[in-house]
């Protein structure tokens, strides 16, 4: 019997404040609503771009993996095969990265951006 295919992830982050979270999301990163509840005032919102999609909760403090860990970096990761084109397609938006795109001493290519909630997502892919 084949083993099934695993098609994607989608991280859940718990916001602030879930209408300027979608904001964000849509403006600086060009990714589409998906799903929001209630339309107004949202408690809850799917956002996402391709097959990338993120689950945002207004229910409590945001907690990003770095303000309770110093050594996880990342909330996200989101693989591209060309992150220097979306690091130019972000700059032409006007976002400020986290970190600019660079090669990494891990063996990765790619950028971070910082949410509004302090998620950081790494964008980029293996040298």
């Amino acid at each position: 019997m084949s083993r099934p295919f695993l098609e994607s992830i989608a991280p859940f982050f718990i916001v602030a404040d879930v209408a300027r979270a979608v904001q964000f999301y849509r403006e600086a990163l060009d990714f589409e609503v998906r799903y929001c509840e209630p339309d107004s005032d949202p408690f809850f919102a799917i956002v996402g771009r391709d097959a990338v999609q993120i689950f945002l909760k207004g229910s409590a403090p945001p907690q990003p993996n770095c303000t309770r860990q110093s050594w996880a970096f990342w909330d996200a990761f989101v693989y591209v095969a060309d992150p220097d084109a979306l690091a130019g397609e972000l700059a032409s938006r006007y976002v400020a990265f986290h970190k600019t795109i660079r090669d990494r001493d891990d063996g990765l290519r790619g950028f971070e951006v910082r949410d509004l909630d302090g998620y950081v997502i790494f964008f980029g892919r293996p040298l």
